[in-house]
């Protein structure tokens, strides 16, 4: 990964690190709100998914009319299953806050209009995309221990597509198999991206991944914002030193 405009924010605990990144999101949105009159961030997973995201609900002065919001990638399972990074957010932040349904810009369901055609499902979300034409302000990424960020795993052909902004997994080395992702070209036309990692067994990859030139063997090291990339980690994950 390029060293431009990197930065390595570092909390001493999980808790703070989802206090502080709620609070830098509330002014990424304040500031895009005043600028451009919307704010489009893009959700995570995961438990620093669900943190970051309690902890953004707690906070009141929030314009969330207009604030819109998208995925990275989703498991491709029923509505309301309590896998889906979508049924997360509702839990933890949607429904709380009152987003507007207009807003909220979810990725099909196994059961939804297109059925368990993941394709079909694939295409809708990318025809969206297409339709709202949206500049993402911020892109909430977490990682894995084998440094896949999204559902961008390493090895797989997806992290090799450059041609479009959504595509199929089909093999996911974590259940379930069949997931929708953003690709990299997508993730990587945010003004923003943030890697937000917790815990000791996420250091040797954070390691690996912010030293790491090779997208496909270290999917983290080949998302990068427009403007600014962040690293937030906790002390564990961020290893000695920190």
């Amino acid at each position: 990964m390029s060293a431009a405009n990197v930065e390595r924010r570092v909390a001493a605990t999980k808790a703070d690190l989802a206090d502080a990144i709620a609070e830098r999101l509330r002014e990424v949105i304040a500031d895009a709100v005043a600028s451009r009159g919307v704010a489009h961030v893009v959700l995570t997973g995961g438990s620093m998914g669900e943190a970051s995201a309690r902890a953004l609900a707690s906070l009141d002065d929030i314009d969330w009319a207009h604030v819109h919001l998208w995925w990275g990638d989703e498991r491709f399972l029923p509505t309301g299953d309590a896998e889906r990074n979508e049924t997360q957010a509702r839990v933890v932040l949607i429904d709380v806050v009152g987003v507007p349904a207009a807003n909220v810009h979810a990725m099909a369901a196994s059961d939804g209009p297109d059925g368990d055609d993941l394709d079909a499902a694939v295409a809708r979300y990318r025809d969206e995309l297409a339709t709202v034409a949206p500049q993402f302000d911020i892109v909430m990424l977490g990682m894995g221990p084998d440094t896949h960020v999204a559902s961008l795993f390493p090895g797989h052909a997806t992290t090799r597509v450059d041609d479009t902004s959504v595509v199929a997994e089909n093999d996911s080395p974590k259940p379930p198999p069949q997931r929708i992702s953003l690709t990299f070209p997508a993730l990587n036309a945010a003004r923003e991206v943030w890697l937000m990692i917790a815990g000791a067994d996420k250091a040797d990859a954070v390691r690996a991944a912010s030293t790491s030139t090779d997208r496909t063997a270290h999917p983290a090291s080949g998302v990068h914002g427009r403007e600014r990339t962040i690293w937030w980690l906790d002390e564990a994950a961020a290893g000695p030193g920190a």
